[in-house]
């Protein structure tokens, strides 16, 4: 088993690691979540729990609910403990005072725990805290930069559900221009051959220059529309983000309700019927209550995957 050093970003990963690695890995850990329980009891893989004696540090800077719990979940899970976690750490923590957070990292990793984790506002950061900190880093959102570990979740969860991530045709909807598990989406899927990527939203929200250049190296064709009726009738996954209201996302609502990516009943209706939708969550007004009732909806089976895969990347970051 390969051991990873830090989860920064999505273009670290390989298509073989993702195959042959965190995906299988994952799939055990959620056998051994809904047939076993916790870690202990489970006699077919460990007899022990794997990560006994282990550290986390969770450092917060924005408001999380699926990510923080699934990674201190996860850790608890396989034994670990969560020695510090903060989910206000702009607030609790020395940068209050002042603080940089290349240097909180550097005091906290002296203090020799097994890995951190970090989510701020600031794009790049995860990178440049990589750089000043002895112990392993998960990225779990930097700004609109990326977010590694929900682009890892989503394509387990394209594999569950549709068989094979190969020759899908994505359509990532919303406010791309600010939101980061788009631009990891995007990055991640690009190691699969035949995918396709639709990318709905105005003008005002298209997704980054970056992304698009990435894509055209790796030969993946993709194109930029408005409405999501357009392509509709032939997408395979339809991943809904929400607006970005804490990056500026607000100025769209000028504009009224984004019908344009909205998914409700009239877009279900000229869909597939073995298509899904996703979600990173939360979902606010960009899915129509009625969505949630139709079997094609998955992202909350979609946020379950995010336990196994946290588990899965402690796993193999700390074991």
């Amino acid at each position: 088993m390969e051991k990873l050093k830090h989860v920064l970003e999505s273009q670290q990963f390989s298509r073989e690691w993702l195959e042959n690695e965190l995906f299988p890995l994952a799939a055990k850990m959620e056998k051994i979540v809904k047939e076993q329980g916790v870690w202990p009891s489970c006699k077919y893989f460990f007899k022990r729990r794997a990560l006994s004696g282990k550290r986390m540090v969770s450092f917060f800077y924005e408001p999380s609910t699926g990510t923080q719990m699934s990674l201190e979940m996860a850790m608890e899970r396989l034994g670990g403990k969560v020695v510090y976690s903060s989910d206000h750490a702009g607030e609790t923590s020395s940068i209050a005072k002042g603080e940089t957070i290349q240097d909180t990292i550097k005091r906290v990793s002296a203090f020799r725990p097994d890995v951190i984790i970090l989510r701020t506002p600031d794009e790049g950061m995860a990178n440049k805290a990589a750089e000043f900190s002895t112990v392993p880093i998960i990225n779990a959102g930097d700004g609109k930069g990326q977010h590694p570990t929900q682009a890892q979740t989503d394509l387990f969860t394209i594999k569950k559900e549709k068989g094979e991530i190969e020759g899908q045709h994505l359509v990532i909807t919303g406010d791309l221009a600010r939101g980061r598990t788009a631009r990891s989406l995007a990055y991640l899927s690009a190691k699969y051959p035949g995918v396709k990527i639709s990318f709905v939203s105005p003008e005002m929200a298209r997704i980054g220059h970056d992304v698009k250049d990435y894509l055209k190296k790796h030969r993946v064709p993709f194109e930029e529309i408005y409405d999501i009726r357009e392509v509709a009738p032939h997408g395979d996954v339809f991943y809904i983000t929400r607006i970005q209201r804490e990056r500026g996302g607000d100025i769209l609502f000028n504009y009224g309700p984004p019908s344009f990516w909205k998914m409700n009943q009239e877009v279900l209706n000229l869909m597939k019927k073995d298509a899904i939708v996703m979600h990173p969550l939360p979902h606010l007004d960009e899915i129509a209550p009625e969505v949630d009732k139709d079997p094609r909806a998955a992202y909350f089976r979609q946020s379950e995957n995010k336990l196994y895969i946290a588990m899965a990347d402690l796993n193999m970051i700390l074991k």
